[in-house]
């Protein structure tokens, strides 16, 4: 009898230290350690409390059905607005987290990106904190990588890793539909009436770099608010596609950049006439930027443009 109890104890040991596989479930005394690059944060695997500051990793996490707890409620994209819900905390503005909110919430991880790392130090005293950010010259590598960190932390490692292998097959795809054609496209953003042009290796370079559309000006000065422009530039390059990022639209509520862009000016460009002005959903590109949901929806629509 007693070298039974001694087995089953032993059994019962195995059985705790091991924990559980399957996604959603608790693991018992299991840690990841995630290096980034503001520090390392060992977070507990499959946490349960999970408070998220960057919207492309609230994308991520709601596509893969994983739990978040609490999100900063006043810009959330209309397709993530189920997080607006009593449900969830309001853990206050994307540069000003309430900290007495979070600390009472005690959670087990927070997810961090530009906009709150000069807060980092003292999100990080509440809980394990994770700092992400997308590489403008090397997209795709940094969101797989940002990507692969919920796969790790949940244990979804190969459903992460299926899901970017299916993404990365569409970047391919329009790739090469950009790369054999001669087209060229410029990338603006419109916003209180203004203009400002993006090329290559800026915020919004995924158009140039990773999907290849040709730039009409490959001098467009690098920089996070990219470069003032008139509509006489747009008329000097010419581009066969303009992109237009609306940013009123999801920060003040009102889209106003078709006013803005077509006017007697732009009229006469090759992008006008051919009827190839593409409005591009500011939700993704502006807003949710570098989730899952976001880049397979910001490739389709470069694809459905220039195809």
């Amino acid at each position: 009898m007693k070298k039974i109890m001694i087995l089953c104890g032993l059994i019962l040991l195995t059985l705790t230290a091991c924990g559980t596989s399957e996604q959603g479930e608790e693991t018992t005394g299991e840690t990841v350690t995630i290096d980034h690059e503001l520090g390392e944060a060992v977070v507990d695997a499959n946490p349960e409390s999970v408070v998220v500051f960057d919207l492309g990793m609230l994308d991520t996490l709601d596509q893969f059905d994983l739990p978040v707890t609490g999100v900063p409620k006043d810009n959330l994209p209309s397709y993530l607005s189920h997080y607006e819900s009593d449900e969830y905390e309001h853990v206050g503005g994307l540069k000003e987290p309430d900290f007495e909110a979070i600390y009472s919430m005690d959670p087990d991880l927070i997810i961090i990106s530009g906009r709150q790392s000069d807060q980092y130090e003292e999100l990080n005293d509440i809980a394990p904190t994770v700092y992400v950010e997308l590489d403008s010259l090397n997209y795709m590598d940094s969101f797989s990588n940002n990507v692969g960190i919920i796969g790790e932390i949940f244990n979804i490692e190969d459903e992460v890793g299926e899901t970017v292998e299916s993404i990365q097959a569409e970047v391919d795809e329009v790739n090469e539909m950009a790369t054999s054609s001669e087209q060229t496209g410029l990338i603006t953003l419109a916003t209180g009436g203004n203009v400002n042009a993006y090329g290559p290796g800026s915020r919004f370079g995924i158009i140039h770099d990773t999907l290849g559309v040709t730039p009409a000006d490959e001098s467009i000065d690098v920089a996070t608010h990219g470069q003032n422009i008139s509509f006489e530039f747009i008329v000097d390059k010419d581009p066969d596609f303009l992109f237009v990022i609306d940013r009123d639209a999801v920060v003040e509520g009102e889209a106003a950049a078709k006013e803005t862009i077509e006017n007697s000016l732009t009229e006469n460009t090759t992008a006008y006439q051919n009827d190839q002005i593409f409005y591009l959903n500011p939700e993704y590109w502006y807003l949710a930027d570098g989730g899952v949901q976001s880049v397979s929806e910001m490739i389709n629509e470069i694809k459905d443009a220039i195809e």
